[in-house]
């Protein structure tokens, strides 16, 4: 797998998976939507750690610096 994440994309993807997680702990989101919700969060997070998402490939994305 080559690296197709720049730092900018990872960070907003952990930022994200954070929030949610928040919000799920809260209280604020509950249910079926909160499920979905934290697998979005985990997908970010693995995705965050080893720089690939597997998405950016069939559009051709590459947020890394070159």
């Amino acid at each position: 797998m080559k690296k197709n994440m720049g730092t900018l994309d990872k960070v907003i993807r952990i930022l994200i998976a954070i929030s949610i997680i928040a919000l799920y702990y809260s209280g604020i989101v509950s249910g079926t939507l909160a499920i979905i919700l934290l697998l979005f969060s985990v997908v970010f997070i693995a995705t965050s750690f080893i720089s690939f998402c597997p998405l950016y490939i069939p559009f051709k994305i590459n947020t890394t610096k070159r």
